[in-house]
C-alpha cells in the first residue's frame, strides 16, 4: 500500500546560522505590538503621575540645563536662538537614544526567563524597546513643536521655512538605528559579562558630553572639535536642530561618516546577535 504524501501545518527544520528573519518578524508583528503595550504599561502603572512622566522628566531636565548651563556657566546656544528651545531639542533626542540603547543592551538579562521557555524571534524584544521609546519621543516632540510655536507667536522667534524640515525624521530614524545596533552589540556582552552593564551606564553618561546636547558644535574650539566629530551622533543632533530651529553645523563628509558607521554596525550587530542568541540562554 502506497502512503500518500502528507502536508503538515508545522514543519521543524534546520536553519542556517545566520538569517535576517524579516519574514519571521512580520509573522510576529502582533506579539511586537503587545510587547510595546506591555512596556508602556509597566513603566507608568502604579505611579503618581502616570504617563505625565513622559513630559515631566524632560521638563525637569530642561529647567536644570537652563539654570546651570545657560545662566550659571553661560554656554552659547546660537545666534538669536532661545536657550529653552536649544536645550529641549537636545534633551528630546538624547533621551530617545539613551533610553533605547540602555533598554536594548539589557535584552538577554531582562528577558532570560521568557527566552528559555518560549520560542519567538529574539530580535522582537529589542524592537519592542525601540518602538516604545519612539512613541515617547513623539509625545515629547509634540511639546517641543508647541514650544516653538509659542516663541514664534509671542517672542518674535523666526524659523526659516525650508526643505530642511525633512532632516528631522532623518535624524530621528538614524538616531534610533544607532541606539538599536549598539544596544544589540552590548546585549551580547552584558549577557556574557555582567560587569559590562556598569561600563554601559558610565559610558553613556560620558558620551553625552562629547555629543552636542548642551552646546552647539560651532561653540567647540577648532583644536578640540575632532573629539566631538568622532562621535557619529554629532551630525544627527546638528541635523535635528537645523531642521527644527534653522541652526546647525553639518558637513557632508561628517554625515557620510555617520551613515557608514550605521551600516557597518547594523550588519555586524545583527550578525552577532543572531549567531549568539541561542547560545546565551545557557550562559545568562
Amino acid at each position: 500500500m502506497l502512503h500518500q504524501e502528507q502536508k503538515w501545518d508545522w514543519e521543524i527544520q534546520s536553519r542556517p546560522k545566520f538569517k535576517w528573519g524579516v519574514r519571521d518578524i512580520l509573522s510576529y508583528r502582533h506579539l511586537l505590538g503587545s510587547l510595546v503595550r506591555r512596556e508602556f504599561l509597566l513603566n507608568y502603572q502604579q505611579t503618581i503621575l502616570g504617563p505625565v512622566w513622559i513630559l515631566f522628566q524632560p521638563l525637569l531636565t530642561l529647567v536644570t540645563y537652563v539654570l546651570v548651563f545657560g545662566k550659571l556657566i553661560g554656554i552659547p546656544t546660537g545666534e538669536n536662538l532661545p536657550p529653552v528651545l536649544f536645550y529641549f531639542s537636545g534633551i528630546v533626542l538624547w533621551n530617545f537614544f539613551n533610553d533605547s540603547f540602555v533598554g536594548t543592551s539589557n535584552t538577554f538579562r531582562d528577558n532570560i526567563q521568557i527566552f528559555s521557555k518560549v520560542y519567538f524571534p529574539r530580535i522582537i524584544m529589542p524592537l519592542s524597546v525601540l518602538f516604545t521609546h519612539f512613541f515617547r519621543l513623539l509625545v515629547q516632540l509634540i511639546l517641543l513643536v508647541l514650544m516653538i510655536g509659542y516663541y514664534i507667536i509671542f517672542k518674535d522667534f523666526h524659523v526659516p521655512l525650508s526643505p530642511n524640515l525633512l532632516l528631522v525624521p532623518l535624524a530621528i530614524i538614524l538616531t534610533g538605528v544607532i541606539s538599536f545596533t549598539l544596544g544589540l552589540f552590548f546585549s551580547v556582552l552584558t549577557a556574557k559579562y555582567r560587569d559590562i552593564s556598569n561600563l554601559v551606564y558610565v559610558g553613556i553618561r560620558l558620551l553625552m558630553f562629547v555629543t552636542p546636547v548642551i552646546y552647539p558644535l560651532s561653540a567647540v574650539q577648532e583644536k578640540l572639535r575632532w573629539v566631538v566629530n568622532i562621535n557619529p551622533l554629532t551630525p544627527l543632533f546638528e541635523l535635528f536642530r537645523l531642521g527644527l530651529l534653522g541652526q546647525g553645523t553639518v558637513a557632508p563628509l561628517q554625515l557620510l561618516y555617520c551613515i557608514l558607521f550605521i551600516v557597518l554596525t547594523l550588519f555586524g550587530s545583527l550578525y552577532l546577535f543572531t549567531k549568539q542568541g541561542s547560545k546565551l540562554i545557557d550562559v545568562v
